[in-house]
């Protein structure tokens, strides 16, 4: 067995955070576990993704409340994020029609509380881990208007179709007032210079109707 020569700088255990890569595997292994147990058992499920920032009040809120209702009714589970704005309008509305309501929290330094409405709760530690079940799960994203995260999941979920590394299934851009600036440069600046077809902008759907989500994702699966 080779010999691992001591190192000329001593070094704080504390700080070394790559001694403790190995162990870390195991609580990975343990989340993915958690989760497939859980979520497997849960069936046709839709995951919609949106702002935590965005306040009751608000008319992104409403909607929210009210698309899930829809999905709700025609036999989805609903899948969220588990915090506040519209993930909690999401659990809202899904608990208002009588379906199952899940939310999949992930642990951050200012400690994000799951909202009120979250009827099956899953706790992670890593990002990647919850993403791999928001898609594994899902048989539609929503994408709600949001910042960052919900624009990484709203990437993500279009990249794995566009290179097919997951069957297609309905992504649904819900408010095309707010995500127009984005489509257009996607449009005319990335398309344009040849950086995705023509037809990767297909992949996803926009929608201005509440119930025109719910009503796409049930003539997606009537087709396919």
């Amino acid at each position: 067995m080779a010999k691992i020569k001591p190192s000329l700088k001593t070094i704080n255990p504390k700080d070394d955070f790559t001694q403790e890569d190995t162990w870390r595997i195991f609580r990975i292994m343990s989340e993915f576990v958690d989760g497939f147990e859980v979520l497997s058992q849960v069936g046709r499920a839709v995951s919609i993704f949106g702002s935590a920032r965005i306040k009751p009040n608000h008319k992104y809120y409403k909607a929210t409340e009210k698309i899930a209702y829809y999905i709700a009714k025609e036999g989805f589970a609903v899948i969220t994020g588990s915090g506040p704005g519209l993930m909690e309008a999401a659990n809202k509305g899904t608990q208002k029609a009588g379906g199952q309501s899940i939310g999949l929290n992930i642990r951050l330094p200012f400690e994000q509380k799951p909202n009120k409405y979250v009827e099956t709760l899953l706790d992670f530690r890593y990002f990647f881990v919850r993403k791999v079940m928001f898609v594994k799960y899902a048989k539609a994203f929503v994408i709600m208007p949001g910042g960052y995260g919900t624009l990484d999941e709203f990437f993500e979920a279009i990249t794995l179709i566009q290179t097919k590394r997951i069957f297609r299934f309905p992504v649904i851009l819900f408010g095309s007032a707010y995500w127009q600036p984005l489509l257009a440069w996607l449009k005319n600046t990335v398309c344009a210079n040849g950086n995705i077809k023509k037809e990767d902008m297909d992949i996803f759907t926009i929608v201005d109707n509440p119930k025109e989500v719910a009503l796409a994702i049930k003539r997606f699966y009537e087709k396919n």
